[in-house]
């Protein structure tokens, strides 16, 4: 399934979608702003016009960025889904829906032994993820799943 296949059947790739559309806005009202500051003649103006040039940059690099991350996620949750590797999500939660701590942590070593015997495959490191996540370690998390899309693009599935 492609990202706008399940574009309007899933709220978070809507929500995604929607901010997408408001950055893009914002870049280029950025861009055509720092273009007139540009070729104003007055040197002080130029100069803003010049950083004012930079944010669309940078703010096209980290969309782009965290786009490619969301597909390639997806992409390895999938792979992980049909050999039905993925992680279950079995945790105990509480009244408010938020994963038990004790429980995550109870179950993080093995997802950690995991890793640790086979650090160059990327279905661990998708799984340490999952259970960083869970124990509430989001940092850690996105940078094992990191780890997991950089081993999966340059070993394939």
């Amino acid at each position: 399934m492609s990202f706008f296949s399940g574009l309007f059947s899933n709220r978070a790739k809507l929500g995604v979608a929607l901010v997408t559309l408001l950055l893009l806005f914002y870049l280029v009202v950025s861009a055509q702003r720092g273009w007139l500051l540009l070729t104003s003649p007055e040197i002080p103006a130029k100069l803003m016009g010049a950083a004012y040039l930079v944010l669309p940059v940078v703010g096209a690099w980290a969309l782009i960025r965290e786009l490619t991350f969301g597909a390639r996620t997806e992409k390895m949750a999938s792979i992980l889904a049909e050999e039905g590797r993925l992680p279950v999500d079995d945790l105990p939660r509480t009244p408010g829906g938020r994963i038990v701590r004790a429980a995550a942590d109870a179950q993080f070593p093995q997802y950690k032994a995991e890793t640790e015997a086979a650090p160059e495959d990327w279905r661990s490191w998708f799984r340490l993820s999952c259970a960083y996540d869970a124990a509430g370690d989001r940092t850690r998390a996105r940078r094992a799943m990191r780890q997991a899309g950089k081993l999966f693009g340059s070993r394939g599935n």
